[in-house]
């Protein structure tokens, strides 16, 4: 009789592989490409914590607990507080047409 092997998954923390500037950009681009408010702002928090959490929260004069509420894929922050953690974090919004 053959036992069954247990096979363990060690737990993938997007923050972890987040290191550059590039990094950012690329994590932020797909996660607007993908037009889901949800994944944007679990994308936005996972560069946050990569960033340290705890430091953007006193920069931001917020609440560390909240901020990681506000920016997880069931958040609900102001466009205010999005705005102010992507220009702490050394970027800023931009517009384009949405191709045909």
């Amino acid at each position: 009789m053959k036992t069954k092997e247990k096979i363990t998954f060690a737990k993938y923390d997007s923050a972890e592989v987040i290191k550059t500037k590039e990094d950012v950009i690329a994590f932020l681009e797909e996660a607007i490409e993908e037009n889901d408010p949800e994944f944007l702002l679990e994308t936005l928090g996972h560069i946050a914590r990569s960033k340290g959490m705890s430091q953007l929260a006193k920069e931001l004069d917020v609440d560390r607990k909240g901020l990681y509420k506000a920016l997880s894929q069931n958040g609900n922050p102001s466009f205010k507080t999005i705005y102010r953690v992507l220009f702490f974090l050394g970027y800023q919004l931009s517009v384009k047409k949405i191709p045909a």
